[in-house]
């Protein structure tokens, strides 16, 4: 008998993970409450970009709409403003790309459907899920919608925060300069947050991302709860002169004239609590839910892990579905065995970097800024957050690599 999956939620991992299947020739049903057509006229859903080895997941499905070199990034800036500022250039193996969710999401549910696959648009409440579970031999949860969410507890292990460390203020803006070649920039401003900047597609071409992350307490603090419709002079007027005092190098990029929201719902504030949950759930049949993306692993944007992680843990759950004879508890423990040495250390290394730095991860910072090779070790590792944590999980880690890059430097040939 041919096997059919439910997926609960259209995001990331469950529209890879349906795709996948649909490849491979398993049925697949994906459940979301929202209708392709909802998406044009939404709040912004997040800042998101794809590193290159989810770039390349998309190849593999056919779903790289957005494949013009124009569009991608190739290398990070980082800018620490220290009272001696620190600054340098971490680049990519391949490039990497962001598109507004509000356009990509929509198109891989369009390209679901005309390759034949099925979405019903519904809300589901708790009293659905009995006959959820007669109808699929297994049920993806990634959404906490409805009720599932509260099948999967934290792991209070995992799960070191019960507030959120960052208040956020994440908009699309025009009228900021984009490099040639495209970049994104991480900013630090000690004690007062982070900002990430993202060159992303949205609906009318290239915008920019300032995804700002600001510690409660700091002076960037307000711009989480300033309020952009209520008086927009007075939130633009704001935000530049934080701009200018933390974040001064993006700040140079900025044509105040122009400077504004690319869309008036291109603006998300709030603040994440970063979790992790149990992520299977056994009903009384033996059927089994498990969780997926956000259900299973909730981060921090500022290392932008959350749809790398999810993608990844989607074609994980993908190759073990097709290879499986039984989809049972056993199966979901093969699953979390495979995925979860990236997923961990994507939420580890997220929280590391939330926290204060230490002396050892200081002077990591400090090396990179000397040492090119190291900082580009660095920022490949944006697709491996794994080997990431590898380097950066204890001081004598740290200090291990350190070394080993130091020592790889002296080795190398001087220019005359």
């Amino acid at each position: 008998m041919k096997r059919t999956i439910g997926i609960i939620g259209a995001g990331v991992g469950g529209l890879h993970l349906a795709l996948y299947l649909q490849k491979h020739g398993v049925d697949a049903v994906i459940i979301t409450d929202r209708e392709p057509s909802d998406y044009r006229d939404s709040r912004l859903l997040n800042t998101v970009a794809h590193h290159h080895v989810t770039l390349a997941r998309e190849h593999y499905l056919g779903i790289d709409q957005w494949s013009a070199a124009e569009l991608h990034y190739t290398y990070h800036d980082h800018v620490f403003n220290f009272p001696e500022p620190l600054r340098f250039r971490g680049d990519f193996s391949r490039p990497s790309r962001a598109v507004d969710y509000r356009v990509y999401l929509p198109v891989l549910m369009e390209e679901f459907m005309r390759r034949g696959g099925k979405i019903e648009c519904r809300r589901i409440e708790e009293d659905d899920i009995p006959a959820l579970v007669d109808r699929f031999e297994l049920l993806v949860v990634s959404t906490g919608k409805g009720g599932f969410g509260q099948l999967f507890p934290y792991r209070p292990d995992l799960t070191p925060y019960t507030q959120p460390q960052r208040r956020l203020c994440v908009g699309l803006y025009k009228g900021v300069r984009q490099n040639n070649p495209m970049n994104v920039t991480l900013s630090v401003s000690p004690g007062h947050g982070e900002m990430i900047v993202i060159p992303t597609l949205t609906f009318d071409g290239i915008a920019t991302a300032l995804l700002m992350e600001n510690v409660p307490g700091g002076d960037l603090e307000d711009l989480a709860t300033l309020d952009y419709a209520k008086n927009r002079a007075h939130f633009l007027d704001t935000l530049l002169a934080k701009l200018e005092k933390h974040h001064p190098t993006t700040f140079d990029r900025i044509d105040t004239a122009r400077f504004d929201l690319a869309q008036e719902q291109d603006l998300l504030q709030g603040g994440v609590v970063p979790t992790v949950r149990n992520t299977t759930f056994e009903f009384p049949d033996g059927k089994c839910a498990i969780a997926l993306g956000d259900v299973h692993s909730v981060v921090d944007p500022m290392m932008g892990q959350g749809a790398n992680m999810a993608s990844y843990a989607a074609f994980v759950l993908g190759e073990e579905i097709v290879a499986s004879e039984v989809l049972d508890v056993r199966f979901c423990e093969k699953v979390d065995l495979k995925r979860q040495d990236r997923v961990l250390a994507a939420s580890r290394w997220t929280n590391l970097m939330l926290a204060p730095p230490s002396p050892s991860l200081g002077a990591l910072l400090g090396t990179m800024g000397q040492n090119k090779a190291l900082a580009d070790e660095f920022t490949e590792n944006f697709n491996y957050p794994e080997v990431q944590w590898d380097r950066i999980s204890t001081p004598r880690r740290i200090e291990a690599w350190i070394a080993r890059a130091s020592s790889e430097r002296a080795q190398q040939p001087q220019a005359a």
